[in-house]
């Protein structure tokens, strides 16, 4: 079988789906012997696309002239130049791991099917980072690609069920998306033995408002407050990083917070601290934590979207309300202070993630999704899909 996987950021760029993809293709190779390519849209690429954009479900025109909209627009018409530019109809399956990718496919080989795992909401990131209002046009033009895609896909899967609830509201027939959550290869992650005289708290993520890292450090502040020893370091680059070092140095946080900016493989320097901890605002389902997890790290997040899918609070994992610093504050002190409660935290976090988010679970899960798809049944014989209606981390085969 030659399979596509459409990807919108390139596989070099680290963190998230486009990290993990190639790790996929590596195991089909090995396990399956099937061909599987990679295909994304270079940055170069921008302004190429001119051919009109018509949607089946909704008229985009309604909201032209906006900007963000536009730049959408723009994207997808890129996409699809690229896409024509460099592919021809080869594949028997298109996996696309974006709206636009998944869109853009379809234009260009209709007659090819067409799955798309829908990893984030781009609308609820714009809102939490300021950037669109919510109930705005654009929020409204961006939820109702899920309408468009559910239309001209032949199966939507995500990955968490908080998320796929979440585009339930969304599409018309919300049994019809699938729960496949990530998968990771244990091999990038191992655990190393060492012992840290100050306890070591580390966050890795993008720069943003969404992701609360101005509530982890007023927690941080409250910790400081109450003589607690601690070392913060923060990995990742963005738009609120010079706020947050200003934040940081009101807080009196200078001595204690180490802001590292942007690096390829944090996997590798991951396993040296004692806690991961990341207030998020939304996470469809968040890599991070269960990287963290199989690196043997005490994990904390918030109690929204996929998370708690993760996270079990007290068990695996501790969970806070969302914009609680005291909250957050009081967990971070408890881990502190209790290395033995830490380490059992740690190891059971470790333990899920080995079980529930392996790559090889992932490889099974799609292995069924396409086989299916690439011998689609014919529309006498079509039905209830093989294994019927499932929830949770199957797949229900429309």
């Amino acid at each position: 079988m030659n399979i596509l996987q459409a990807l919108f950021f390139p596989p070099e760029q680290p963190g998230g789906v486009s990290s993990m993809v190639p790790y996929i293709q590596e195991r089909f190779a090995a396990k399956k012997g099937w061909e599987m390519d990679l295909f994304s849209l270079p940055k170069r690429i921008r302004n190429k696309g001119t051919a009109p954009v018509v949607f089946a479900t909704f008229d985009w025109t309604i909201y032209a002239g906006n900007p963000i909209i536009e730049k959408y627009i723009q994207t997808y018409k890129d996409y699809l130049w690229w896409t024509r530019m460099r592919l021809g109809p080869t594949f028997d399956l298109i996996h696309a791991h974006h709206p636009i990718a998944a869109l853009a496919m379809k234009e260009a080989f209709p007659d090819i099917p067409v799955i798309v795992t829908i990893h984030s909401s781009y609308e609820r990131e714009l809102i939490l980072n300021g950037k669109i209002k919510e109930g705005g046009e654009e929020h409204a033009f961006l939820t109702s690609i899920y309408r468009e895609v559910e239309e001209r896909t032949d199966q939507i899967l995500t990955v968490s069920s908080a998320f796929r609830q979440y585009l339930g509201e969304y599409v018309q027939d919300s049994e019809r998306i699938g729960v496949i959550p990530n998968g990771f290869d244990e091999r990038r992650f191992r655990p190393v033995p060492h012992e840290n005289q100050v306890p070591q708290l580390i966050t890795v993520c993008r720069l943003v408002p969404a992701k609360g890292l101005d509530v982890l450090i007023e927690a941080c502040g409250l910790l400081k407050k109450k003589g607690l020893p601690f070392v913060l370091h923060m990995i990742g680059d963005g738009p609120s990083r010079q706020d947050l070092e200003k934040l940081a140095a009101d807080l009196n946080l200078y001595e204690d917070t180490i802001f590292y900016g942007y690096m390829l493989h944090p996997e590798e320097f991951m396993p040296f601290f004692d806690i991961f901890v990341l207030p998020s605002r939304a996470e469809a389902f968040g890599n991070v934590y269960a990287e963290a997890a199989l690196c043997l790290l005490a994990v904390v997040g918030t109690e929204v979207g996929g998370i708690p899918e993760q996270i079990e609070n007290g068990k695996n994992g501790l969970l806070v309300p969302v914009n609680d610093a005291a909250a957050l504050a009081a967990a971070l002190e408890k881990l502190i202070l209790d290395p033995t409660f830490r380490y059992n935290l740690a190891r059971s976090g470790q333990e899920k993630a080995k079980r529930a988010y392996s790559l090889n679970r992932v490889i099974k899960q799609l292995v069924k999704v396409y086989e299916y798809y690439s011998h689609r049944p014919t529309e006498e014989s079509a039905g209830e899909s093989p294994d019927g209606p499932q929830k949770s981390d199957d797949v229900t085969l429309s």
